[in-house]
């Protein structure tokens, strides 16, 4: 229970908790962020971590050159962890195929979100690697469950890669211009909520519409 806590107290404030990483690792933030993106977007038992948040936090910081941050080296490393993420998630699906939808939920696995991921995916096709981008939960499974289905590798990685520029580039050019703002830098940890909640929106009504039917 205390990890939990001290978990969300570091995602909602996660502007504090960044900029202190940044000052005490310097350069190698780069890599804890390429990392975490990584992690978030690869692996199927941590979609937990921080996304959205993190990169517009992460741009605003670049906007000030906090530990000499660059914001297209940050773009680029943090594309290039998106991109690599969901292809490892990708082949881990192709690898263990359908049988993962007979898994019972636990601690790490959130079967009810795969589920929900392969009917999203099987209305949407290759879209859905691309609109996931920008949903928690949906954005982790969404590249397993492509792998599952034996989606072609070349198509794959088209909607792979415009999904991944979109969502790390348009969020860290957000918190690039923004961030940075006084009524927003005043409000950050505000703001963080709000992209966590609004993220969140469309999962909660499709929850409710599938609920209806």
């Amino acid at each position: 229970m205390e990890l939990l806590t001290q978990f969300i107290e570091i995602v909602l404030h996660l502007d504090k908790h960044l900029a202190i990483m940044v000052q005490q690792y310097g350069l190698w933030i780069y890599g804890i962020l390429f990392f975490i993106i990584f992690a978030e977007t690869g692996f199927v038992v941590t979609p937990f971590l921080p996304g959205d948040s993190l990169l517009f936090v992460a741009g605003a910081l670049a906007a000030i050159g906090e530990g000499g941050m660059d914001i297209f080296t940050l773009m680029g490393v943090l594309t290039a962890a998106a991109v690599l993420g969901n292809t490892v998630n990708y082949q881990i699906g192709r690898f263990l195929g359908p049988k993962v939808f007979h898994w019972e939920n636990s601690r790490f696995f959130n079967r009810d979100a795969l589920i929900k991921t392969h009917a999203f995916y099987e209305k949407h096709g290759g879209k859905t690697l691309v609109i996931s981008r920008f949903l928690p939960l949906f954005r982790t499974f969404a590249p397993f469950v492509a792998g599952i289905g034996s989606m072609t590798y070349a198509r794959f990685t088209i909607f792979n890669l415009i999904g991944a520029v979109g969502w790390v580039v348009s969020l860290c050019l957000a918190g690039y211009w923004l961030g940075n703002m006084p009524w927003v830098k005043a409000n950050l940890s505000v703001i963080i909520i709000g992209i966590i909640v609004s993220s969140l929106i469309p999962i909660g009504w499709g929850y409710l519409k599938s609920k209806e039917a």
